[in-house]
Parts: structure tokens; sequence; C-alpha cells
């Protein structure tokens, strides 16, 4: 499917925009009251002492993900007034108008599919006249034959020799959904055959990727919807051409690229057969796409069966959203959280951190899926939001940030919600080694949440000097969401799961979390000032500060364009 430009996009009438202000709804004014007579004074401590059953009442479960969110600044009459606010926003609503295609994305005129990607075999969803789910079906059955030819050495490079390494050619969500999905489920993937990715324009990116691999044995997959996409584009040029200056034949293009791309005509000029061209559709949205056929690299690497497993927790999660009560809703509770500590407390990020090594690129995709969603001001209606949107997300997998950022989290001036994440059952068990990891994560939410008196301090001996420095004054709120164990299935349910919240978020701000238009004017200029670089001729009519920038590079630049020349 093509993309119509901007000028041709037939907008809707905006039937899902808020009339009534966000902050003049009652359940908002409540919640202002709410927090000014009593949450902004609420301690942990004291709510836990007053109820003793508080850790075990203020739970849910959902698709195999257990939350505990006992530990956040509040109450049932808070959780109370949030869901109040929920359903005045029309949350509800919206989740049926998104699962039914209706085209909630405001600004560009599209549907937000993305759940029907991992929709079952068999399943239907009509739109617009077309059998969205079949259609995915199709695409996946044809991902499933390529994958099994690469795994098991039937496909063949340019000189008759299996494919042992895969590099994943993309960028944002082209990038970072698959190469966290590797990471994550490494424990599941083919060791024989080796995965790569490459995103960053910088040359050095490709050589480094390239260096040490083998062209008669190495398959790159390109994975740009328009096949025009700045940086995917430029890499796999650049990845061609060392291909083809390494086997001496333009043929061997052939046998040695796939393209997930809508663009047949353009890829099939870059020499890629049709036959290893894999679509998907505008309403999948690029931070949403880890389970179309961008995720070919991680089917590759998994395999098809677990592949199927990940759509199906994904698919857990979707079901779970959309039927579960709000008040028992995962997403729903994880998005109205943010909202209260975004807007009432003032907060201004929230660390995600995963006691995993497997998820250690969970924090860096997350910050895409968050911050590229709801990093806006502008509501659907058009005017200026009054309230503060998303939060920075942030993180590092839990042991190594204890020994970098938790210093801050403790006891920095900065109020930090924190998600953290854990499992049960270890992949590998070594010892004991899996039990102290998950000590960790339980004693760090402890200690956020509870601190450490003065008192205690000094019956340790602490000199009184001391005393200020070693206090923990503790009320640091924190999820933790625990899972039996990292599998294809989980990690799904996990992704949606912040998927789903991100998109609560942005239905009580008011905002279209499926658009990405702040991320067109750095490239636009980029491309003009890329000329200007290049060609040095060029003349100069940016800023004071940009030409001077340019100047001083044209300057140390002399010295690259003679050594080319030379």
């Amino acid at each position: 499917m093509t993309t119509l430009p901007a000028s041709d996009i037939q907008l809707p009438l905006f039937i899902y925009a808020q009339r009534e202000p966000l902050t003049e709804k009652s359940a908002w004014v409540a919640l202002e009251e709410h927090h000014r007579d009593r949450a902004r004074h609420f301690q942990l401590e004291r709510l836990f002492a007053a109820n003793d059953k508080r850790g075990e009442t203020m739970t849910a479960e959902g698709a195999g993900v257990y939350l505990d969110y006992s530990k956040n600044l509040v109450t049932s009459e808070t959780m109370a007034l949030l869901m109040q606010l929920a359903r005045q926003c029309g949350l509800q609503d919206r989740i049926d108008a998104m699962f039914r295609g209706d085209k909630i994305n405001n600004t560009e005129g599209r549907s937000v599919l993305h759940t029907a990607l991992r929709r079952p075999a068999g399943d239907s969803l009509m739109v617009d006249g077309e059998d969205i789910v079949a259609q995915v079906q199709d695409v996946l059955g044809r991902m499933e034959q390529f994958a099994h030819r690469v795994r098991s050495g039937e496909w063949l490079g340019h000189t008759g020799r299996p494919i042992r390494h895969v590099v994943n050619i993309g960028i944002g969500g082209s990038d970072l959904g698959p190469m966290m999905a590797h990471e994550a489920l490494r424990f599941y993937s083919k060791r024989d055959i080796t995965m790569h990715f490459l995103s960053d324009v910088d040359g050095a990116a490709l050589q480094e990727t390239v260096r040490a691999l083998p062209a008669e044995q190495t398959l790159f997959i390109v994975c740009s919807k328009t096949f025009t996409t700045l940086e995917t584009i430029t890499n796999a040029h650049a990845a061609r051409q060392w291909l083809v200056s390494q086997l001496g034949d333009e043929r061997a293009v052939s046998r040695h690229f796939a393209g997930v791309t809508t663009n047949i005509e353009e890829a099939t000029r870059f020499g890629i057969d049709p036959d290893n061209m894999f679509g998907f559709w505008d309403w999948v949205g690029g931070r949403y796409s880890m389970t179309s056929a961008i995720g070919l690299s991680t089917m590759i690497a998994i395999g098809p069966d677990n592949f199927r497993e990940l759509l199906a927790g994904f698919h857990a999660m979707d079901e779970h959203f959309r039927t579960a009560p709000l008040e028992r809703n995962l997403p729903a509770i994880l998005g109205m959280l943010t909202v209260w500590y975004t807007n009432f407390f003032g907060a201004a990020s929230q660390a995600v951190l995963p006691y995993s090594q497997y998820l250690k690129r969970l924090p860096a995709y997350l910050q895409q899926l968050t911050m590229e969603s709801n990093g806006k001001h502008i509501t659907v209606n058009g005017e200026t939001a009054a309230y503060q949107t998303s939060p920075v997300y942030w993180g590092d997998n839990g042991i190594n940030g204890q020994h970098s950022f938790y210093q801050m989290l403790h006891q920095g001036t900065q109020l930090v919600p924190c998600d953290f994440i854990g499992f049960c059952q270890p992949l590998e068990q070594v010892g004991d080694q899996h039990e102290l990891l998950m000590a960790n994560m339980f004693a760090q939410s402890e200690a956020l949440a509870f601190g450490k008196k003065a008192a205690q301090v000094r019956e340790e001996g602490t000199p009184e000097e001391l005393v200020p420095h070693r206090v923990f004054d503790g009320n640091r709120p924190s999820n933790s969401m625990l899972v039996e164990k990292l599998t294809p299935h989980s990690l799904g349910a996990l992704v949606a799961l912040y998927e789903h919240s991100v998109f609560t978020q942005g239905v009580i701000w008011n905002i279209d979390s499926f658009d990405q238009w702040g991320v067109e004017l750095g490239k636009q200029l980029a491309k003009r000032t890329a000329r200007q670089l290049i060609d040095h001729s060029q003349p100069l009519h940016h800023d004071s500060s940009t030409n001077a920038l340019i100047r001083r590079f044209r300057g140390g630049g002399e010295q690259t364009l003679q050594a080319r020349a030379a």
C-alpha cells in the first residue's frame, strides 16, 4: 500500500477529540483537590501500616504478568478518581475504536491496527471491505517459508554457501524492535546464525558491522516501508557496494538481500528479487511494527514457531486490555499512574528497570515507544495542551543501574517513578545467582519505598556528622512486575502492556499517539545541509551559529577532500 501525500489525506472530523478541556473535567478537578489536600502528604510507610493487606490487594494480573502497584503514592480513593477520569475521557470507547479499525490516527487519517498483526489465523477483521487478518497471515506464511530456508541452510548465497550472518538494516522501530527482541530472546535463537543490526548512518557503523563478515555467507534485510528512508537506504547502498566489491558480481545482490518494503519497483531496481520482499501497511507505525514483516530477522533468529508464540503473547495482552475492567486492567493502571505522577506530582521522567540481562535493550525500545508517541504539545483539537504530556523514559538492566544511577533515585532531588521487571524462573540457572538477582530487585523497591531513618543510622554507630548523608527519605514510588519466565510469549505480553499504557496516556492527554510529525523538520533541514557539506560552493542561508559550524566543518573537511582526490 502507498502513503498519500499530506495534501491528499482526507482527515476525519476528529470524532474522538475531547470537547471538554481535560483540566475542566470533574474527575481532574477532584484529583487536584485530592492531591492538594491529601495525596501530596502521603507516606508509604503510613499507608502500609494502616492496611496490612495493601501489598496483596493493590495488585492486578493479566496475560501472565503480575503487577504490584502497592508501593505507589495512592489509596483506593486515588485509584477510583483516576479510573473515573479515564471513563470521562472515553478510554473504553477509544479502546473499542482502535480494535475495530476506526481511523483514530486523526492527523494522518489512518486506522491503528498493530493489534491485527498478532490476531490468530482464522480470525477476521474487515476494514474498508478488506480482511486485514487474512492479509497479515499471508505475509506471515511467506516470512515463515523464507525463514525456514535460511535457518535450514537451504537458502544458498551467490557462491553456493549457506547464510551464517544476517544484518538488519533499519532505523527507529525498524531497528530498535528487532534488536530488542533478538537480545531478549537470544536464549531461543539459532546459534549458528549471527544477527547484526545497522542503523547509524555514520560510516564507522557499517565498517564495524561488515569488517569481519564473510560476504558469501551474509544476508542483508533492508527495512524501509517506502524504500526511501534516508539513513536506511544510504546504509543499504553502502552494504550493496561492499557486497559487490567482495563477490565481484552484481548478480550476487539478489541472493544476499531481502526487503521489508511496499515499494517493489524501487527495491527491484536496487536488485532485490520481488519473491524476497515482504510488505506491511500504512496502519503499522514504525514503533509498533516488530510483529509485522519488520520482525523477519527475529523470525530467522528464533524460528517461526517461537515467533508465533511471541505474537500469541502480544494477543493475550491485547485481549486483556480490550476486555478487562479498568480497575483490573494492567495497561490502564500503568497509564493512569503515569498521568498521576506527570500531571499532579510534576514527575519529569520514569525509569524502567528490568532485572534480566536479556532485557537490557528494553528501556531503549520503550524510549521510542513512549516519547515518539506522546511527546507532543498539540491536542487532536489542534490546541496547545495546558498540561504536561510524556515524561522522559530511561533505564538499564537493574544490577548495572544499581552501580550507576540508583544513587539519584534514592537520594536525589527529583521524583522518579520506577518500573521493576523480574522473572520467577531463570533461563540459565547458575548456582544461586538468580535468587541473588531477584533479591536485589525486591530490596531496591523496598528501599525506595521505606528508606532509612536517622535513628536507624545512629543505631549503627554512624558518626553524627555523617548521619544526614546516610539517611534515605524513602517514599519514592514504584511498580513491580513479575513474570514466571522470560519466553517469547511473555516478552510479547510485556511489550503490549507498555504499548497500551502509552495509548491510555494519549487518550487522557487528548493527543494523537500514532503520528510523529516532530521527526520531520530535522530530516528536511539535514537534506539541505548535507548538500552544503558535500559541495562547498553551495551558499549558506542558516542562522549565524549554524553557518559558523558549517564553515568550521568545511575547513576541517578540506583535508578529507584533498585526501580523496589524491
